[in-house]
């Protein structure tokens, strides 16, 4: 398939956000229960600022995927059997629970509404935070599903698929809560690094299956099998036009072989092995802002290359017909 670089930008900026939002409401339960100290508020007001950056920025990008963005609100109205439906409203119902939930913090609305009996606070945050983790687990799921209920794309065809979407974003998102309490809560950097260091390495690993079991794939199809010829040999000496078509231009990638095998070594180096070292170097050291950045930029660039080459490996059944233009 052909990567657009509006849906790659999408997946990985909204990711991040709920990744980020993820992070920010385990260090509230955690305090809640006793084991982390608690934060101020404004630490969990400005986190949430940029948990919502990172959505919006992901929404904007979307808009320049779609060919009539007036319509946009149409994409909304086959949620019964569209995945790509249920993300629409997922992800505005999302923002909208995390805004509420940065302004309970800022504002200082945030009562303590019950009492568990282990006598931790159940307070607004604590509601709205249960409610947007949901939702964020929910979007996950959508967008994952969107490629992942495709049967005849099987290299996306996968509980992999959806897996690697959870484990990708919040990975992204507790290394960058990781980066974010460098500044404003250092207490909290070992706490973040060491989830952003567990969750890199599972999401490794579960990335690694995928790219294992795609390699393993057969095709169902020969080109023998798709024209219905038995011939053992043929060979496309044109493909019947003079130029490319919408089917060469939108359903292959147009790259060669080392291509594909550079930008899979380059993510795995660069989403995972670089900012795991980094990570592990600030969960065993004092704050250590700069190598947190870094981690978070070299993760950020990794999980481009990776959604890039999510989309470049899935070959379109077309594919065996449209073998070249000319």
């Amino acid at each position: 398939m052909k990567p657009a670089f509006s849906v790659i930008f999408l997946t990985t900026l909204i990711g991040t956000g709920q990744g980020l939002f993820l992070a920010l409401f385990t260090a509230e339960s955690y305090a809640a229960f006793g084991l982390l100290p608690p934060q101020t508020a404004s630490f969990h007001a400005a986190g949430t600022a940029f948990v919502l950056l990172f959505l919006a920025g992901g929404l904007i990008a979307s808009f320049f995927h779609l060919g009539r963005p007036e319509r946009a609100w149409r994409t909304a109205t086959q949620w019964r059997t569209s995945w790509l439906s249920r993300e629409v409203i997922v992800l505005p119902a999302f923002m909208g629970v995390t805004f509420l939930y940065g302004m309970a913090h800022g504002l200082g609305a945030n009562p303590v509404l019950t009492t568990l009996p282990s006598g931790a606070p159940v307070n607004v945050t604590a509601v709205l935070g249960t409610a947007g983790t949901v939702l964020a687990f929910a979007l996950f799921v959508c967008t994952g599903m969107i490629y992942a209920c495709l049967r005849f794309l099987r290299e996306w065809h996968s509980p992999l698929t959806v897996v690697n979407y959870i484990l990708l974003g919040s990975a992204s998102g507790f290394t960058f809560a990781a980066t974010y309490a460098a500044w404003t809560a250092p207490g909290l950097v070992r706490f973040f690094a060491g989830w952003a260091l567990v969750i890199s390495f599972i999401a490794m690993l579960s990335r690694i299956a995928s790219l294992v079991r795609n390699a393993r794939l057969k095709p169902k199809s020969t080109l023998q099998s798709a024209l219905g010829i038995k011939h053992p040999r043929i060979v496309q000496k044109t493909q019947g036009a003079m130029g490319g078509s919408f089917n060469t231009r939108e359903f292959f990638h147009g790259r060669p072989q080392t291509v594909l095998r550079s930008v899979k070594w380059f993510f795995l180096v660069f989403a995972f092995a670089l900012p795991m070292i980094l990570l592990g170097m600030a969960t065993v050291a004092e704050a250590l802002a700069p190598s947190l950045i870094a981690a978070f930029i070299l993760q950020c660039l990794g999980l481009i290359a990776e959604r890039w080459f999510f989309f470049a490996q899935a070959s379109h059944p077309q594919n065996l017909y449209y073998q070249s233009v000319a």
